[in-house]
């Protein structure tokens, strides 16, 4: 049965022609690579002619918007599997194998795969707060999981859900967020999701993406996430946000002062402590008006 593999792209010349030519060198071979190019330039063409290949497909999304390049992949196959990697990611070789092998062994209808953090940051504190922000490193075994990860290294099965035909929400198009908000939809539907412990990748992590910053803003916007998706559903649960309101408060008085102190005789926990405080600062300010914009036309 056909398996695609989605690449949205957005002005990463070089890490794109990683991501393709770790796809290309797979065991288990992609039947279709499609590379969605959103930067309204489309300044990936040449990239993509350069591999000569007529596996590849080249789609073309001026209208910048993370969720608008997801949703343009997805149209431009009939595949039944489909396997998402970013363009800052680097498969191992057997990582399709490994997504489709766990996929009809544990028979559950979307698989994840673990991602290691490529990057080097200043100062023991900064670099533990960037591997855990981009490092997915998982169960050691393959096995259900009782909740979804994020979009980069999945395999989603077409005929085990209901997705139609523009499944990820273009308001996401500059916070991000818009694979959890797809994978919640399809946890309603009562989606099965696995874990593929073999299906490796490296995140490739540019400067820009491990400053403070960036790196607070991120962890700020994946603690908005619950508060976000109670009130933006489709009957908005107001009880809902109020209760994770109520936990951000509750977790920004134990982990802010918490941190301070940590940080100063443990990089590691005090990495975790920093994340944790910033996500439960999201929690509490969930509203629109301060999501950080990462995608789309903030990203320049």
């Amino acid at each position: 049965m056909s398996l695609a593999v989605i690449i949205p792209t957005y002005r990463r010349p070089g890490g794109l022609r990683a991501a393709i030519e770790s796809v290309l060198r797979q065991s288990r071979t992609a039947d279709e690579i499609i590379v969605v190019d959103n930067a309204p330039e489309g300044c990936a063409k040449d990239t993509v002619e350069d591999f000569r290949d007529p596996a590849i497909a080249y789609i073309h999304v001026p209208e910048p918007g993370v969720a608008n390049a997801r949703n343009a992949g997805l149209t431009a196959t009939d595949a039944r599997y489909i396997a998402f990697l970013d363009d800052d990611e680097i498969a191992s070789e057997h990582w399709l194998a490994a997504l489709s092998n766990t996929q009809a062994a544990l028979d559950v209808a979307v698989v994840f795969g673990p991602l290691q953090a490529r990057a080097q940051a200043d100062g023991r504190l900064r670099q533990h707060l960037l591997n855990r922000l981009y490092s997915r490193p998982g169960p050691e075994e393959d096995q259900r999981l009782d909740k979804p990860y994020g979009c980069g290294n999945s395999l989603i099965d077409r005929e085990a859900v209901q997705i139609g035909a523009r499944p990820f929400d273009t308001a996401l198009n500059e916070t991000g967020g818009e694979d959890d908000a797809f994978f919640a939809m399809l946890e309603d539907q009562g989606a099965r999701f696995g874990w593929a412990s073999q299906a490796h990748a490296v995140e490739c992590v540019d400067p820009k993406r491990s400053s403070w910053d960036y790196m607070l803003s991120r962890s700020f916007a994946f603690g908005q996430g619950p508060s976000q998706t109670c009130a933006h559903g489709p009957r908005p649960d107001w009880l809902g946000v109020a209760r994770w309101m109520a936990i951000g408060v509750v977790q920004l008085a134990v982990f802010a002062p918490l941190a301070v102190l940590v940080s100063v005789v443990n990089a590691r926990q005090g990495a975790s402590l920093i994340d944790r405080t910033a996500q439960a600062a999201g929690k509490v300010c969930w509203f629109d008006r301060f999501s950080p914009r990462f995608y789309g036309r903030a990203a320049g």
